[in-house]
């Protein structure tokens, strides 16, 4: 039986695996994205205000990409997201409903063969997925004056959890920030936009393709065995999520209202440096992605899309696909690489 995980950063993929081996010229476009614990004093954490975009919300406008009688259309998401908007886009239906195939995000997808009881047997090595191989805490493994602010921030949005205080700090990073996440009336992407593409590509009846890179792993459990012998340097990413924690929260209510009201001006004008890419170098650069030949993982998963979008364009007249926004902002980002590809764009 063959389960397949996706993930957006390879922290989650490779890690994540494991369980689920267990288990497995721009124009508006329009169709109808060491020092003691005490020296350094935390910077102070100041809960927001609730977030104010509530209710349907149209999010932003689609980039539309067309070469001769092909066009594109690409969404750009962002994460987080308010908590409790409902996103509603005709523009979005519209433009699937013109398609003839969906592209889904890209991505990292981790294949194994693997049965019932195959994962079954796995179960016993997931407990120990999290934890330091050598049982070691946080205290012991960060610096002092990091763990102090980790303290600060681990108490206001997670409690008195001792258990988090033995798990590797790039899984401590993501309990943290997820948790921070909803007490700020804020949640990751997948939950309200995912619902609405999935509807919408049912009732257009075209087929989803996928995009992600594949690492195919022969033997699950020997590699969930290596994993849980290997040492992470994956102190930077906790260190990222807890400055992203401390200093960005703000602007991620803002970012994420603009993204909501489809403010495409306020997201561009505004900074986005988030920690992935700290957390995602912590596994790409270890010993243990070395010995399985993982490396290059984001310019692997970049040519995937860039591949899976020149195939569906050769094989249909209208293509809808979904990306960061991020990724369509930047000046050196997908809009510049496809225009060099002979696309025209008119963007949002």
């Amino acid at each position: 039986m063959q389960r397949t995980l996706r993930a957006s950063v390879l922290i989650a993929a490779l890690a994540v695996a494991a369980s689920a081996h267990a288990a497995t010229t721009t124009t508006t476009a329009s169709p109808s994205d060491t020092v003691t614990a005490n020296a350094i004093a935390p910077t102070p954490i100041v809960d927001m205000d609730a977030v104010v975009v509530t209710g349907a919300q149209p999010g932003p406008g689609l980039w539309k990409f067309h070469k001769g009688d092909r066009t594109l259309w690409v969404l750009g998401t962002l994460s987080p997201l308010p908590q409790r908007m409902t996103w509603v886009s005709r523009d979005v239906d519209a433009a699937i409903a013109q398609s003839g195939i969906a592209l889904q995000p890209p991505g990292l997808s981790v294949n194994a063969d693997i049965g019932l009881f195959g994962r079954l047997s796995l179960i016993p090595s997931l407990f120990k997925l999290r934890k330091n191989p050598d049982g070691a805490t946080l205290e012991q493994r960060l610096p002092p004056e990091l763990y102090a602010r980790w303290s600060v921030l681990k108490a206001k949005y997670i409690g008195g959890d001792r258990a988090i205080e033995r798990w590797r700090p790039v899984f401590a990073a993501s309990e943290l920030y997820q948790a921070a996440l909803k007490k700020n009336g804020l949640v990751e992407t997948g939950g309200i936009i995912g619902p609405v593409l999935e509807n919408a590509v049912k009732s257009a009846g075209i087929a989803k393709q996928p995009t992600t890179f594949t690492i195919k792993v022969d033997d699950p459990k020997a590699t969930l065995k290596a994993f849980n012998a290997s040492s992470l340097d994956d102190v930077a990413c906790l260190r990222k999520t807890l400055e992203r924690l401390e200093t960005d929260l703000a602007v991620m209510r803002t970012r994420a209202n603009a993204w909501a009201t489809g403010d495409i001006d306020t997201l561009r004008a505004l900074p986005y440096d988030d920690q992935n890419l700290a957390c995602l170098s912590a596994l790409t650069e270890s010993g243990f992605s070395q010995r399985m030949g993982i490396a290059n993982i984001q310019e692997k998963i970049a040519e995937r899309w860039y591949r899976s979008v020149d195939e569906a364009v050769r094989d249909h007249r209208v293509v809808f696909a979904v990306l960061p926004i991020t990724q369509l902002l930047k000046p050196d980002g997908v809009v510049a690489k496809l225009q060099a590809k002979g696309y025209e764009v008119e963007a949002p």
